[in-house]
């Protein structure tokens, strides 16, 4: 398993991208040209926990990782669920602010 450490990430929305690059380069995939989702993991207590991110790749083939808060690490997984690749973050992502309003377009 690969493991590294990474220290430019510090928003939620950099550690998508890089998430997303890293998914598409490992497994050969055009950047941009596959959706993904992101899910929060959250305790029973509603308090999030992690991220999770997938690549919907071609043929329905899933490509995901899992970021976890505490250890704030990263852990990719490939497509038959097999844990390939370990990232840790020098600093937490800040989470953005809840928000009750919709965002303008």
């Amino acid at each position: 398993m690969v493991s590294n450490n990474i220290s430019s990430i510090k928003t939620l929305d950099e550690l998508q991208k890089y998430v997303y690059a890293t998914l598409c380069s490992d497994h050969e995939l055009l950047a941009d040209a596959f959706p993904t989702t992101e899910t929060a993991i959250r305790k029973n207590n509603g308090d999030v926990c992690g991220m999770m991110f997938c690549v919907h790749g071609p043929r329905t083939v899933n490509f995901t990782a899992i970021w976890e808060k505490q250890k704030n690490r990263v852990f990719f997984y490939g497509p038959r669920g097999e844990r390939y690749r370990q990232t840790t973050l020098d600093d937490s992502p800040l989470e953005p602010e809840p928000s009750e309003t919709p965002s303008e377009s």
